[in-house]
């Protein structure tokens, strides 16, 4: 794969530092790569968008999901994994998930994350959506992302990783033959180091997070502009899958026009016995799927959109009040601060609900090391398309993933260094382009694309709804272009507008692979095409980005992911 040539208009590199190895991103996923690798002896830089514990990680309430209980199996949690994929999970991918996850979770505990314990001294599970066991580990409750962020933080410190926090990362580097050579990164703020440069190295792992501020409700925190995914696009990289948006179907409903990072719900407050209800109390989930409330999440924020459009309502109700005060104070502590923060007792009211972007089942497209289609570039965590959510994650695989597949990440890379794969010196990045490349959209273009994709690209997506969201996005993007091509002019760089850039490019891909999708699956839900296609769509829809800034959308022949170069190489 060659690179598309395309960078965002910014400034030249002013400083410059080497490594072994650079990290974006400090979530599960990126520190446990940084750990590992440093740990094998690599020279590894952390580059992370705020403060190393800022990321989507410490927002995680659930747990983390491995057959770690008794009479449950590695097979069953991949059978619960495969159905919630709805046909397209790679299977070898879900089963390094399952039958790995377990020794990496004990791994985190060494590592120093503190679990919730039984009074016995055995860890304390639970359900959560799609589960047939109790196989969700959890910690303080409800802050399980919180501990696991604490403990790798601290562990990274400790072990003297070093890091370059408040740092947007804008591009890969590359060399003269299109391997990876690094990245540029503005940091933002004092510190060693100010405004733009680079960090050199011949292996990067992007482990950036996700991208729900792509809509106008998110339970994302608002760095999740899809920073990485826009970034291997450039970088020539492929993405996939990335129509499969999962919208959580319980977060906490703030009005009509709430906008921006909104409370979650935890999908372990239904594992725990809470019922979903309309405004007359009645349970709309019985009889919809034999697990009701703990169905997938695709069929239960399905089941809570149609009751809300039969009743003309914009909101549903989570009740939990026979959990009674000291378990609510026990085991969700974190949810009823939150609730009670917004002038709602979950003790003695039900909690209003709704449905809004959490996670992305797509993203850049790997191998089972994490490999992408351009040498030397990684990708873990919920930036990666690893094959393992296929069109729906299953409840609390995410966390199992950023932890298992960041350790197959940094051992692949220790390999190569010892095999000598890896360049002896940092290989020297191309010169950086005199005149800007990719043109920058106005700040305020990021309230415009979160509206477009909302109202087209939501829940609830026909090729009406897709085809306006395109046009509008199109024309966001042409304005731009064209400025940029007629005098030379674009937006001041700067991290509003590096941002909003990186918003529209990861939304154009989005709503192209909606729109091709002619079918219902997983957490994509088409109206117009209300059954699932195995016929037609038992595939994977592939995107790149041309050097003039077009797509080039294609399907893969069956549901198996194509190899990547370097898999391929390797035959």
């Amino acid at each position: 794969m060659t690179s598309t040539g395309i960078r965002l208009h910014a400034p030249a590199p002013g400083w410059s530092i080497s490594a072994d190895v650079v990290v974006v991103g400090s979530g599960v996923a990126g520190l446990t790569a940084a750990l590992r690798c440093e740990a094998a002896g690599l020279n590894t830089v952390v580059v992370t968008k705020a403060r190393l514990d800022d990321g989507s990680t410490r927002w995680a309430q659930g747990g983390i999901a491995a057959a770690l209980g008794e009479g449950d199996t590695p097979e069953q949690h991949l059978d619960d994994t495969l159905v919630a994929g709805a046909g397209l999970c790679d299977e070898e991918a879900v089963r390094i998930l399952v039958t790995e996850g377990p020794d990496a979770v004990r791994r985190l505990i060494e590592t120093g994350a503190h679990f919730d314990e039984s009074a016995e001294g055995d860890l304390e599970l639970t359900r959560e959506g799609g589960h047939h066991r109790r196989r969700i580990a959890h910690a303080g409750g409800d802050a399980t992302g919180a501990e696991i962020s604490r403990a790798l933080v601290e562990a990274a410190r400790a072990r003297g990783v070093r890091t370059i926090e408040n740092a947007l990362v804008l591009d890969l580097l590359t060399d003269a033959d299109g391997r990876t050579a690094g990245v540029s990164l503005h940091v933002m703020g004092e510190g060693q180091h100010d405004g733009v440069g680079a960090v050199h190295a011949p292996a990067v792992v992007l482990a950036t997070g996700g991208m729900g501020q792509v809509f106008s409700a998110t339970t994302n925190p608002s760095v999740s502009t899809g920073d990485g995914v826009a970034l291997a696009l450039r970088a020539g990289a492929e993405v996939s899958d990335l129509e499969f948006v999962q919208f959580h179907p319980t977060v906490l409903f703030l009005g009509p026009d709430a906008e921006g990072q909104q409370p979650l719900v935890s999908e372990a407050v239904r594992g725990e016995g809470a019922h979903l209800v309309d405004a007359d109390g009645v349970r709309f989930m019985l009889g919809q799927h034999e697990l009701a409330e703990l169905a997938p999440r695709d069929i239960v924020a399905k089941g809570i959109m149609r009751r809300m459009q039969e009743q003309d309502a914009e909101q549903m109700f989570l009740d939990a009040r026979h959990f009674g005060a000291e378990m609510w104070e026990h085991r969700f502590p974190t949810i009823l601060a939150a609730c009670r923060a917004h002038g709602i007792d979950p003790v003695h009211d039900p909690i209003p609900i709704a449905p809004a972007a959490h996670y992305a089942s797509g993203g850049v497209r790997t191998d089972s090391r994490g490999r992408t289609t351009v040498p030397g570039l990684y990708a873990c965590g919920e930036v990666a398309c690893t094959g393992v959510h296929g069109a729906n994650r299953l409840a609390s695989n995410s966390l199992l993933e950023g932890l298992v597949y960041a350790e197959r990440i940094a051992a692949d890379i220790a390999d190569t260094h010892a095999g000598h794969a890896l360049p002896a010196r940092v290989p020297a990045p191309v010169e950086h382009p005199l005149r800007p490349a990719h043109p920058l959209l106005g700040a305020e273009a990021r309230f415009a694309i979160q509206r477009i994709m909302t109202e087209g690209a939501g829940v609830l997506r026909s090729a009406e709804s897709l085809a306006k969201a395109a046009d509008q996005l199109q024309r966001l993007h042409a304005e731009a272009r064209d400025a940029l091509d007629e005098n030379g002019k674009t937006a001041e760089p700067g991290v509003d507008t590096w941002e909003a850039t990186n918003l529209l490019c990861v939304a154009r891909v989005l709503v192209a692979a909606a729109a091709l999708r002619e079918e219902t699956r997983g957490c994509h839900w088409r109206e117009d095409h209300a059954d699932r296609d195995d016929a037609a769509w038992c595939r994977h829809i592939v995107v790149r980005l041309n050097p003039d800034r077009s797509l080039a959308v294609h399907t893969t022949d069956t549901a198996d992911f194509p190899p990547t170069r370097q898999h391929q190489q390797e035959q």
